[in-house]
């Protein structure tokens, strides 16, 4: 099986990075598992995608520390591929990142996974499914019953009668936006600075004002779904959870949060049924879900990390799951000689 995994930048990449863990373990499992940058992307002119990509020189790695480094190093494999000939092609760049300093590059895993579809590659997650999910405004289309009260706009007026509502205590954060940047909780005692928040979280674009939950004081929980369902391997589920630190509101590790094991309960599992159609409906392969108390607070769908952190605690290499699944695509593509959709093919 040779698979792609699109990154925004080699430069960016961490050892610890899901991506990094997963296209170790394919490599481990006996299968070309190569490095494409969005900028090393290109339509020739014969109507083939072709990138500069990278892969491992060692076929067998122990350590993704071992792995990245040789990944990075000069003894690896640098070589002018064929996407139209992977079998694979895995869009595990994040368009937030490159949005306000390299925009160009913002959709280009998206149109470029689209041409690839045309020759049979199995382009996850869907990219016609990730066109509808560029912006949080995607969580709107899940059902009520899983979303805190929200409020998307510009107009301070309207986000001062909003936190009046709740009782002066809601969540302010960007449409657009990751890693708990210029989130903001504002509490009853704020509302003098209110102005000032809202122009510091509306300086890229909408404000999304939401409900807060007392839940979320304890942190939240991060479970990935595969192919629609929790992802579950050796009876562990992956999933772990994240606590603030002091009086950070924000639980996201890159913004200082804290891991610890996660216990699945039936709430949270309920919440996973409630959206699955959706899920399958766009053709999300592989996605992650933070949940507060009985609520969702974001759906991840742009390359949803941490599965490193859920094998911490589960003891259980959770990529595995993940690259036996697309094994089992690649085979269901041969058996029925490519007649499958992307979009169904990505959540078999």
């Amino acid at each position: 099986m040779k698979i792609g995994f699109v990154v925004n930048d080699m430069k960016t990449e961490q050892a610890g990075y899901t991506t990094i863990r997963m296209a170790m373990q394919a490599t481990n499992m006996g299968h070309e598992a190569w490095m494409i940058a969005v900028g090393d992307l290109s339509y020739d002119a014969d109507e083939y995608i072709r990138a500069v990509a990278r892969m491992a020189p060692r076929r067998n790695y122990k350590s993704h520390t071992t792995y990245f480094k040789d990944l990075q190093s000069d003894r690896a494999k640098l070589e002018r591929i064929t996407v139209d000939e992977l079998d694979i092609l895995l869009l595990r760049n994040n368009p937030t990142d490159d949005a306000i300093h390299r925009p160009w590059a913002q959709n280009a895993g998206l149109i470029f996974g689209r041409v690839a579809m045309r020759h049979g590659v199995i382009v996850l997650n869907d990219p016609n499914g990730l066109a509808k999910a560029l912006n949080k405004m995607y969580f709107q289309n899940f059902p009520e019953e899983v979303r805190p009260r929200t409020l998307i706009t510009r107009s301070h007026c309207e986000i001062k009668t909003f936190a009046k509502e709740q009782g002066g205590t809601i969540v302010l954060k960007p449409l657009q936006g990751s890693g708990g940047q210029n989130v903001f909780l504002l509490r009853p005692d704020d509302l003098p600075n209110l102005n000032q928040m809202i122009d510091a979280v509306s300086r890229d674009g909408y404000v999304i004002a939401q409900e807060y939950l007392p839940a979320a004081a304890a942190g939240d929980m991060r479970l990935f779904v595969l192919n629609g369902k929790p992802l579950r391997y050796r009876r562990r589920y992956a999933a772990f959870n994240r606590v603030r630190r002091g009086a950070d509101m924000r639980s996201n590790i890159h913004a200082g949060g804290r891991i610890q094991q996660a216990e699945i309960t039936d709430t949270a599992l309920e919440l996973v049924e409630m959206v699955r159609p959706k899920l399958v409906q766009d053709g999300m392969f592989l996605v992650g879900l933070d949940i507060v108390g009985n609520k969702l607070m974001e759906i991840n769908v742009f390359s949803p990390g941490g599965l490193g952190s859920a094998q911490k605690f589960e003891k259980v290499n959770f990529s595995t799951a993940v690259i036996e699944a697309l094994e089992k695509k690649v085979q269901y593509m041969k058996y029925y000689r490519r007649n499958f959709d992307n979009v169904e093919m990505a959540i078999l």
